[in-house]
């Protein structure tokens, strides 16, 4: 299971990081710095992903193995389909 306090509390900070790129925007404010707030909010969600995945491979995938669930495989096939997601 993910640390759930702590994915919500980040989640929450980019929530208002978007809320504040779409006043830029109503605010007709400079372009730039309206790229540089979405350039930080892609950083942010990519850091909570890999923090989602790595909590995921700690637990569902290791429990999977750790107990010879026919799912490993599953699991195994899940994360590499994410990881070329990612590389795109």
């Amino acid at each position: 299971m993910i640390e759930n306090k702590k994915i919500l509390r980040r989640l929450k900070i980019i929530k208002g990081q978007v809320d504040g790129v779409i006043n830029m925007i109503e605010e007709d404010r400079y372009c730039v710095d309206v790229s540089n707030q979405i350039m930080a909010i892609n950083s942010a969600l990519k850091s909570v992903n890999k923090e989602i995945l790595s909590n995921h491979l700690r637990t569902c995938v290791k429990d999977s193995f750790d107990i010879e669930h026919s799912d490993s495989e599953d699991k195994i096939e899940e994360i590499i389909t994410i990881i070329d997601k990612l590389g795109k």
